[in-house]
């Protein structure tokens, strides 16, 4: 007879919660989300598009929000909200007005709009 079976680490979840039956207070961006994130705000800092960003983790959802100069408006938001994750996708990419861009399952789907910026017609 064996006892239960301690999970590997390529078996745990990335949502797993560390105490389990208890919600967590915040929600945030794991490792790889975070990773791809900050991987386009280098390119686009390179590029001259963006000056600085802010993060802010809230209880529903976690923002992402990038700007051209700290003192004006975001130029974009990535919005992570697990609890459309069923729906129409848990992330969300608004524009400066507020207005919505994208919205998916796939974060690097949302991100394309920005992606598309970098492009550069080359003759």
């Amino acid at each position: 007879m064996s006892g239960p079976v301690a999970p590997t680490p390529s078996s745990v979840d990335a949502s797993v919660v560390a105490f389990p039956g208890r919600k967590p207070l915040q929600v945030a961006f794991d490792r790889f989300e975070l990773q791809k994130i900050l991987n386009l705000y280098g390119r686009m800092v390179a590029a001259g598009f963006w000056r600085d960003y802010a993060m802010n983790f809230e209880k529903d959802a976690a923002h992402f929000s990038v700007f051209r100069r700290a003192a004006e408006r975001p130029q974009a938001r990535i919005e992570k909200r697990p609890s459309l994750r069923g729906k129409q996708g848990m992330w969300t990419l608004f524009g400066e007005s507020g207005q919505i861009l994208k919205r998916g399952h796939e974060l690097s789907g949302v991100l394309s709009p920005l992606e598309r910026k970098l492009l550069k017609i080359v003759d």
